[in-house]
């Protein structure tokens, strides 16, 4: 008795990677995430063409000096410049970069990127056995808190 009580404990925290999406499928996601952020920060559109699908929905919300937001549409080939141009150069900072994948189904998932130019949410599907990206919302860092109010 102590002997099953001590496997369900230890299998207990670890039977949702095995109940629902497969683990291939949760780093599929992740890498679709990790592939997209990669292709901007180094300048690799292929990877954009690996991980995004070409119906790519994007909308972001800058923020405007005066507090507020100003929307900025992407398409997918405006979304394949930006990966061919925005750090060419080097330029910009890539030390920020974090992917939670936030939910796999066995279709369809979400995730949510942290990187330089702000926060990115992800919505991807399964197109013909591989990860996609669909739909990006996301927006430039939020302002820091206020401790006046």
């Amino acid at each position: 008795m102590f002997t099953r009580l001590l496997i369900l404990a230890f299998l207990t925290p670890i039977l949702p990677w095995f109940s629902g999406p497969s683990f291939v499928d949760r780093h599929a996601v992740e890498q679709a995430a990790m592939d997209y952020v990669t292709a901007v920060y180094e300048a690799k559109p292929e990877l954009i063409e690996r991980s995004v699908s070409p119906q790519l929905v994007k909308l972001g919300f800058v923020r405007q000096p005066n507090g507020t937001y100003r929307q900025a549409p992407m398409t997918y080939e405006q979304l394949l410049n930006v990966a061919k141009t925005w750090n060419a150069n080097g330029q910009h900072d890539t030390s920020v970069k974090k992917i939670e994948v936030l939910d796999v189904l066995d279709q369809t998932a979400t995730a949510k990127l942290t990187a330089a130019w702000g926060v990115d949410y992800m919505q991807l599907a399964k197109i013909d056995g591989a990860w996609k990206i669909l739909h990006i919302v996301w927006q430039t860092p939020p302002p820091a808190p206020s401790f006046d109010d």
